[in-house]
C-alpha cells in the first residue's frame, strides 16, 4: 500500500475513534435521540478543531524552549577573531 492510502485510512480510523467514544459519553450522561447526533458532531469537531491548534503550538513552543535546554553550539570551537 502506497503511503498516503495509509494515512488516510489512519486519520478516518482516528475521527471514527473520537466520534465513538463522544457519543458513549454523551449516552452515558443520559443524551437520548437525535441529541446523540449532534453531540457527536460537538465533541469530535472540536477535539479535531483543539489538536490542530496544539500541534503547531507545541512546535512552537519547543523551537523557543530548546535552544535554552539543549545548546546546539557545545561541540563548535571558539575562534578568536583579530
Amino acid at each position: 500500500m502506497e503511503p498516503k492510502r495509509i494515512f488516510v485510512i489512519l486519520c478516518l480510523i482516528f475521527v471514527l475513534s473520537i466520534a465513538l467514544v463522544s457519543t458513549g459519553i454523551a449516552y452515558a450522561g443520559g443524551v437520548r435521540g437525535i441529541g446523540l447526533l449532534g453531540v457527536m458532531f460537538f465533541f469530535t469537531f472540536g477535539i479535531i478543531v483543539v489538536l490542530t491548534q496544539l500541534i503547531p503550538a507545541g512546535i512552537l513552543l519547543f523551537s523557543v524552549i530548546a535552544p535554552s535546554i539543549f545548546p546546539t553550539r557545545k561541540a563548535e570551537m571558539p575562534v578568536r577573531v583579530t
